[in-house]
């Protein structure tokens, strides 16, 4: 009872139904917010820190920045979205603000683009190199049927293309990445796509900042390559992953393109099938038959596995303390 009656009085302020209608249309800013409602950014503060406490909406920091969303989860999340589905449609005040939330997202998705822009051509040179991605996303799915899977983890989403994919089976998908500019390409990518079931979080891949046991499957698409330490990337994804939860890996077997080094950052030159078995096992995983699809000159390789279910989540090892990063 005290939980319903502190999420109505939280709500039961014009503005901050108003925040309320807006944050179900994707996630904001404080900055964003202020623009959209026109009133001051210790104003707005105040307001978003009300509905936080009361459970109404998520906060999610990235760097100095923080976005807010209708809460997700609980009793009151569901009087949230209650609340919002009975804001009239033909409201005045909530239209504008829809209005300049348009206007919001468009100059968003044009920096993202912006970005991608700068960075395609360094991609593709990338992508030329081995077999198309849509024959690599056909057998990721393949691996992840769809009446196991209810919520995914990617872990270094980049463009969120993962999550976009996961998300149109109606999978309840988070991508993280520790590049912000990528995070916003991601963002702008799932809003195009319509896709309220998918959102994307900074985070280090060593430091998921999530709970043990909290995911049914999680991706790790072409980041290994990148990481000092892909054996305790792989550990930490085993971590989240619950009992009978599936990890797919997907990355390079090893190859001898080593200007790919220099001009491309990659740490490493592929990964082969008993490094990558070794990892798997010490993350308390089982190992299933690896998929070759064979490019010029790169073969790429999916590695399955999965989480024994009688196996405890608790036994498996906490996240290391140090912050090794997630680059791109």
């Amino acid at each position: 009872m005290d939980e319903l009656l502190n999420g109505l009085r939280a709500a039961a302020e014009p503005t901050r139904l108003r925040i309320l209608a807006l944050c179900a249309h994707g996630e904001l800013t404080v900055s964003e917010l202020t623009q959209i409602l026109g009133q001051s950014q210790p104003r707005v503060s105040r307001h978003l820190k009300l509905l936080g406490e009361a459970g109404l909406l998520d906060r999610f920091r990235e760097g100095t920045w923080a976005f807010f969303r209708l809460a997700s989860a609980g009793a009151p999340a569901e009087l949230a979205r209650v609340l919002v589905d009975r804001i009239p449609d033909d409201d005045e005040t909530v239209a504008r603000d829809l209005l300049r939330l348009a206007g919001v997202k468009a100059t968003r998705a044009e920096a993202a683009s912006a970005y991608f822009r700068a960075n395609a051509a360094t991609w593709d040179r990338v992508r030329s190199l081995y077999v198309d991605e849509r024959e690599v996303e056909q057998a990721l799915l393949a691996l992840l049927p769809e009446r196991e899977v209810r919520d995914l983890l990617d872990v270094g989403t980049g463009t969120g293309r993962i999550v976009e994919l996961l998300g149109r089976r109606g999978v309840r998908a988070v991508g993280v990445d520790s590049s912000r500019d990528m995070l916003g390409v991601a963002r702008a990518n799932l809003e195009r796509a319509g896709l309220p079931n998918c959102q994307v979080r900074f985070a280090d891949a060593y430091q998921l900042p999530m709970p043990a046991a909290s995911f049914d499957a999680v991706t790790i698409h072409q980041v290994l390559h990148y990481l000092d330490d892909p054996g305790e990337a792989i550990a930490e994804a085993a971590r989240v992953l619950r009992p009978g939860g599936r990890l797919v890996v997907v990355d390079f077997a090893p190859h001898e393109l080593d200007h790919l080094r220099a001009e491309h950052a990659h740490r490493r030159l592929g990964f082969s099938d008993t490094e990558m078995a070794q990892w798997l096992r010490r993350a308390g995983l089982e190992p299933a038959q690896s998929l070759l699809l064979p490019g010029d000159p790169l073969t790429v390789v999916l590695w399955p596995a999965r989480r024994p279910r009688q196996d405890a989540a608790a036994t498996v090892p906490a996240a290391p303390a140090a912050n090794r990063g997630l680059p791109h």
